[in-house]
């Protein structure tokens, strides 16, 4: 295993983490919280928290994880053998469908769904408690899980 590519493993192994961390607490309570605000509080709050997660370092930590995943896989695929390289390329997989691909496929269409509502319609409380809250904080509680075993597949694949 190249120098590079060492360091590499060991970068994404700590990004990883630090996308599960972020995840972990809206699953955790984050969600519950918003759910428990007076009013259409957690509507709008969750309204700003979506435009406002488009911020630099999260950004660039959750979507530079892709390209470099994609590099973990292939480089194990390609260059690396046995069972080590095999967690290594499960790890890249495992992020970027379980936590990228959700987030395009489940999160994202909520988001934009939410976006343009009035927080102040029964209508809009009605899809926040019934469909939103629950299949968000579902599919996000994946990206968790999905996070976590990359880091950990990618732990285990170099040691």
């Amino acid at each position: 295993m190249s120098n590079w590519f060492l360091l590499l493993c060991q970068f994404s192994v700590i990004g990883f983490a630090l996308v599960a961390g972020v995840f972990l607490a809206f699953s955790d309570f984050v969600m519950r919280s918003l759910s428990k605000a007076d009013g259409h509080g957690g509507v709008e709050a969750m309204q700003i928290i979506n435009r406002e997660v488009f911020r630099v370092v999260f950004m660039a930590l959750f979507l530079g994880l892709v390209p470099v995943s994609a590099a973990l896989t292939v480089y194990a695929i390609v260059v690396l053998s046995g069972f080590d390289s095999a967690l290594i390329a499960l790890s890249g997989l495992t992020y970027v469908a379980g936590t990228f691909g959700v987030t395009v496929v489940f999160n994202v269409p909520l988001n934009q769904k939410l976006a343009p509502l009035d927080h102040s319609l029964p209508e809009t409380e009605r899809f926040w408690r019934h469909t939103y809250l629950p299949r968000w904080t579902f599919w996000n509680s994946v990206r968790t899980v999905a996070s976590v075993m990359s880091s950990l597949l990618l732990l285990l694949g170099l040691t």
